[in-house]
């Protein structure tokens, strides 16, 4: 495809790779951080340009993304006089690949869509490695003209991008895929706890039933560290906490159940009260030890 002048609004651990794949696309990419040492190490490593405010940054965009930690982080970046939405020109398109809820999601389209402007919501899965990798999974909520013009700037960091419906199904798909992870997690976190009980070589164990019913991503990268009880690298508690807190609050207003989902939060919140809010979400087995 043709280059794009794309911006880049927030250089955390997934910002800041998802951004250098498109820099190394051939993209023109103006990026904003609100710690500026970030956005000046990117520069540095990959010779575009960065702005003073998220405004800025938009300004001449023909897409501009943003990935940023929560709905008041994403409304920050986006809102008021050096926000987003006062930068950007109408006939562009705005992607947000942050994990917020769906009524946040809903409001900035409507915001967007006022000032002629095309808005995506696009959350990822595939953790810190996955963009790092550019192995990302999007999964897209938004107009299907938007999308398809989007589209293939996306896949400069992605392995699968998908549109599910309207404005707010990202966010809601991405719900989901919460759901499903921490669920996996804490039963393989009850398996581990249970082999290393019963006297089984833990490693041999994941070996072989890896190759049946029971293997998962969870299970293929995160069992041995586990095993190994290292937590000082991948998703964060505190951020799997946040993203089940939209869960259960969607799930508040959509009437389903989420008993497991639930008491699984709680074990997140034990996490975070013995000082592991930094330790991968993986960290689920340290409650069981």
């Amino acid at each position: 495809m043709e280059p794009v002048h794309a911006a880049f609004i927030g250089l955390g651990n997934m910002g800041y790779p998802m951004a250098g794949h498109l820099a190394k696309a051939g993209h023109t990419v103006t990026v904003y951080n609100r710690t500026r040492t970030k956005a000046e190490a990117w520069v540095a490593e990959h010779g575009r340009s960065l702005a003073d405010s998220p405004a800025g940054a938009a300004r001449g965009a023909a897409i501009v993304f943003t990935c940023v930690g929560n709905d008041a982080d994403l409304r920050s970046v986006v809102l008021g006089e050096t926000g987003v939405l006062a930068g950007v020109e109408p006939g562009a398109t705005f992607v947000d690949h942050s994990t917020v809820s769906a009524i946040v999601a809903r409001e900035l389209g409507e915001l967007a869509s006022a000032k002629g402007v095309g808005f995506l919501d696009a959350p990822v899965s595939g953790g810190q490695a996955g963009a790092e990798n550019g192995q990302l999974t999007v999964m897209v909520g938004g107009d299907e003209a938007v999308f398809t013009a989007a589209e293939p700037v996306m896949q400069a960091y992605s392995r699968a991008v998908t549109l599910m419906g309207e404005v707010g199904a990202g966010q809601l798909t991405k719900m989901v895929n919460q759901i499903c992870c921490v669920g996996i997690l804490q039963g393989l976190a009850e398996a581990m706890n249970f082999a290393t009980r019963a006297g089984l070589d833990g490693a041999k164990v994941v070996d072989v039933i890896s190759k049946g019913a029971a293997q998962s991503w969870q299970m293929d990268n995160r069992a041995m560290t586990m095993l190994e009880d290292r937590f000082d690298f991948g998703f964060a508690v505190d951020w799997m906490r946040k993203d089940l807190a939209i869960v259960i609050e969607e799930a508040r207003q959509n009437g389903a159940l989420l008993p497991a989902t639930a008491l699984i939060e709680q074990f997140y919140a034990q996490l975070q009260g013995r000082g592991g809010g930094r330790w991968d979400n993986s960290a689920l087995i340290r409650l069981l030890r």
